[in-house]
C-alpha cells in the first residue's frame, strides 16, 4: 500500500473502528414488550470500520472510493462528528461543512427561503450572515422562481441544488462531500466542479466520496480505497481507481457466470467468445493502446443460406461504443450446413479508455433482417491504463500558433459581425 503523508494534516484518523448492531428480528411492538418484558432480542454485529488510520492534508483534494457497504460513508460521518467511533480517535482542525445525506437539516413543510436560512445557521453561520448570503445561495441554485415553494414539492434534483448552494456559502476550512457530483443535470454538475476547484485553490480541504474513478483521477491529489470496512490502498489516485475497478470487475465476472439473456431463432448459435491479448492469449484484462482481438465461435444447428457474424461492445453505463459484422465488412459466409462451425476474429488496436466493457456476440441473416442468436453481455473485459477523457482515445498531435488579425478568414469576420 502506498502511504504518502501530507505535510500538514488537517484531518487525522487514528485507529478508528465502528461497529453496528443489527437486530435479527423486527422491533418489538408495545404490546409484545408488555406481554414479554424479559424477552431478549438477538443482534448481529456489522464491523463498518476496522482500525482505520490516515491523514488528510491542509488544502488537499482527497478522494475516497469503495463499493457499497465498504465503510466510506461511515468514515465521513465519523469525521463530521455524526457518529462516535467505538475505538480510536478523529481529530479535525478547522471548520467543517458536510454534504453527506440529501435533505438532512431541511424541513419539507417550510419554504426554500426559510430552509436556506435555518440550514445555514445550523451549519455555523449567524442568522444575520445567513440572511445576507441568501441571495447568493438562491442564485447559485438557480431557484429564484421557487423560493416560496415548500420543500416537499421540490424534486430531488432541486433539493440537491439548494443543499449544495448553502454548503458553498459557508466559510468552511474542510468540505465533506458524498456523491454530490453524481446527481443533478450536466450543467449543475459542471458548476459544482468549478466551484469545488475554486475553493480548493483557495486552500479549502475537500474530501470527496465517489464511485466515479474519472473524478478521482481528474480532481484528487490522493485517494483511499475501502473494502469491507478496511483501508486497502492509500495514495496515488490512478492506482486507487485501477484497484477499485478490479474489485468491481471480479464481482462482474462472478455474475457473468449466470446465464445472460439470449435471443434468436437458434439456426446458428454462439457457443464461445473471448478476448485475446497481443500474443494471442485469452485475456480478461487488456492494456490500453495495445493490439488485441475478439473471437467468437458459432455452431450451425440448421441449414441456412448465409449468416452474418458480429459483435457489439458496450461500456459500464451500457453505452454502445463499437459494432461490426461480416456483412458490414462485405464478407460472405455462403451456404452453411447443420453441423458446421465458424470462428469470427476481429483484430484491432485497443483505443478504448480504461474501464469495464461487455461484448455481445451475435449471428443474423446476411441482410440482418432475421436474428439467429444474440448473447447479451456474454464476455466481460477490463481495460487498464491511464485514463483519458471520453469513450475512446484517438492518437493525435496538437499544436497552436499565434496569427495576426489580418490572417483571420472572411468566415470568422462574418461570424464575429453576426454576434
Amino acid at each position: 500500500m502506498t502511504t504518502l503523508q501530507p505535510a500538514r494534516p488537517t484531518i487525522i484518523v487514528d485507529g478508528v473502528s465502528k461497529t453496528f448492531r443489527i437486530p435479527r428480528e423486527p422491533a418489538f411492538t408495545i404490546k409484545e414488550r408488555v406481554l414479554h418484558p424479559l424477552r431478549h432480542r438477538d443482534f448481529d454485529e456489522l464491523r463498518a470500520l476496522r482500525e482505520i488510520s490516515l491523514e488528510i492534508g491542509e488544502g488537499e483534494f482527497f478522494g475516497i472510493a469503495g463499493r457499497n457497504g465498504s465503510g466510506k460513508s461511515t468514515l465521513m460521518k465519523c469525521i463530521a462528528g455524526i457518529y462516535r467511533a467505538d475505538a480510536g480517535a478523529v481529530r479535525v482542525r478547522g471548520r467543517v461543512g458536510s454534504f453527506i445525506e440529501l435533505g438532512v437539516g431541511f424541513n419539507p413543510d417550510l419554504t426554500a427561503r426559510e430552509n436556506v436560512v435555518i440550514n445555514a445557521v445550523m451549519l455555523g453561520l449567524s442568522p444575520a450572515e445567513a440572511r445576507r448570503r441568501f441571495d447568493a445561495a438562491i442564485e447559485f441554485a438557480e431557484l429564484e422562481d421557487f423560493i416560496d415553494l415548500k420543500l416537499k414539492n421540490y424534486s430531488s434534483g432541486m433539493q440537491v441544488r439548494l443543499a449544495f448552494a448553502v454548503l458553498v456559502q459557508l466559510d468552511a476550512d474542510i468540505l465533506l462531500i458524498d456523491e454530490v457530483l453524481a446527481v443533478g443535470d450536466a450543467g449543475f454538475q459542471q458548476k459544482c466542479v468549478d466551484t469545488l476547484n475554486r475553493m480548493n485553490d483557495e486552500g479549502v480541504t475537500i474530501v470527496l466520496v465517489t464511485h466515479d474513478t474519472h473524478a478521482i483521477e481528474q480532481f484528487c491529489d490522493r485517494a483511499a480505497l475501502f473494502e469491507e470496512g478496511a483501508l486497502v490502498e492509500l495514495g496515488d489516485p490512478a492506482r486507487v481507481s485501477h484497484l477499485y475497478m478490479q474489485l468491481n470487475f471480479d464481482r462482474a465476472r462472478a455474475l457473468a457466470a449466470v446465464d445472460k439473456p439470449r435471443y434468436g431463432n437458434g439456426a446458428v448459435q454462439v457457443v464461445e467468445a473471448w478476448f485475446a491479448d497481443a500474443d494471442g492469449n485469452r485475456a480478461d484484462t487488456l492494456e490500453h493502446m495495445r493490439p488485441c482481438s475478439f473471437h467468437s465461435r458459432v455452431a450451425v444447428r440448421r441449414d441456412v443460406e448465409a449468416a452474418s457474424l458480429g459483435v457489439s461492445f458496450t461500456d459500464a453505463q451500457n453505452r454502445n461504443v463499437f459494432t461490426t459484422s461480416t456483412s458490414w465488412m462485405h464478407q460472405r459466409t455462403g451456404p452453411l450446413r447443420a453441423g458446421e462451425a465458424l470462428e469470427l476474429s476481429i483484430r484491432f488496436d485497443n483505443r478504448l479508455t480504461p474501464g469495464r466493457y461487455f461484448a455481445t456476440p451475435l449471428v443474423a441473416s446476411e441482410s440482418d433482417a432475421e436474428l439467429m442468436d444474440l448473447r447479451e453481455h456474454f464476455v466481460t473485459v477490463l481495460v487498464t491504463g491511464r485514463r483519458s477523457g471520453g469513450m475512446v482515445d484517438l492518437q493525435h498531435e496538437i499544436e497552436f500558433a499565434r496569427v495576426s488579425p489580418a490572417a483571420m478568414s472572411t468566415h470568422a469576420k462574418d461570424a464575429d459581425g453576426d454576434a
